[in-house]
């Protein structure tokens, strides 16, 4: 019975699988992590270099020539320099300066000089510049003339700009260049809306952003941020009125020097009066007895 067990037994470890043999002393097993399920087993020799310990080149010299963003402007800047100049030589009597900026040529002109200025940018084949792109202007109270009117006109055939300046005040007219472009009707309208610079021979000159009836031109630099007037829907009359601004406080002056807090006008004062503060009264001095 005996032999018989043994027999099974020799018989039973001969057919069972055999181990997998463990990797010899003289490799290093890498296990790396894949997953949380599973991983692999990499086996690096033991004479492997260290790649941490192995020489590294010393890093060579920078043959990409580095290029300043500013350099791309000064190939340009002498051609706009020669056109500037021949534009005041074709145009003397008109074209007071001119001054070059980055890759932009800018002419100062002054209000007479507008209409023949923009007639030889547009019909000269040397120029072109069909496409008037924006009117605007800047408000420089302490100049004598203290509105700076900007053009700026695309030639699309030479693909170039040019930006063209003027100046005026409350009372001095500017020439109306709309019947040159047609585009600037509306930047205009809005320029005499915004600033109140009149322009001379537009077809339709009239406010386009303010409302009707609107006082003032909001972007001069002595218009208050508040306005003079407010409009609200009234509820009884069932329209909408208008109404003089009333603050509860009075217009502030923040001009360099002065207080922020020093008023201007009258104001209003709203103060409840149970937030007011009794007037001080001045201290009595008790003589004392001569003794």
């Amino acid at each position: 019975m005996a032999t018989k067990l043994c027999r099974s037994r020799a018989l039973a470890s001969a057919l069972r699988p055999a181990k997998p043999s463990l990797p010899s002393r003289s490799e290093q097993v890498a296990v790396r992590c894949i997953s949380a399920t599973a991983r692999q087993n990499v086996s690096v020799p033991k004479d492997a270099p260290n790649m941490r310990q192995a020489p590294r080149e010393y890093p060579k010299e920078l043959k990409v020539p580095i290029v300043n963003p500013a350099d791309k402007y000064s190939t340009k800047a002498d051609d706009l320099h020669r056109y500037g100049a021949w534009l005041m030589g074709c145009l003397p009597k008109y074209i007071q300066q001119f001054s070059v900026w980055k890759d932009e040529l800018v002419i100062y002109i002054p209000p007479s000089g507008v209409i023949p200025v923009f007639s030889f940018l547009k019909y000269n084949t040397a120029a072109e510049f069909t496409q008037m792109s924006t009117v605007t202007a800047v408000d420089f109270p302490t100049r004598d003339q203290r509105f700076e009117i900007v053009y700026n006109v695309l030639s699309v055939r030479h693909n170039a700009r040019i930006r063209v300046k003027t100046y005026a005040d409350e009372a001095t007219p500017v020439p109306s260049v709309t019947p040159l472009y047609d585009g600037a009707n509306w930047y205009e309208r809005e320029v005499y809306d915004m600033f109140g610079v009149f322009f001379v021979g537009h077809p339709d000159l009239r406010r386009i952003m303010t409302d009707y009836g609107f006082e003032g031109h909001p972007l001069r630099k002595d218009f208050p941020l508040t306005g003079y007037t407010e409009i609200r829907y009234d509820e009884e009359k069932k329209r909408i009125v208008t109404e003089p601004l009333e603050l509860t406080q009075a217009f502030r002056n923040f001009e360099g020097g002065s207080t922020a807090w020093e008023p201007v006008g009258p104001g209003d004062n709203r103060t409840p009066e149970s937030f007011k503060l009794p007037t001080p009264k001045p201290e009595e001095k008790k003589e004392e007895p001569k003794k």
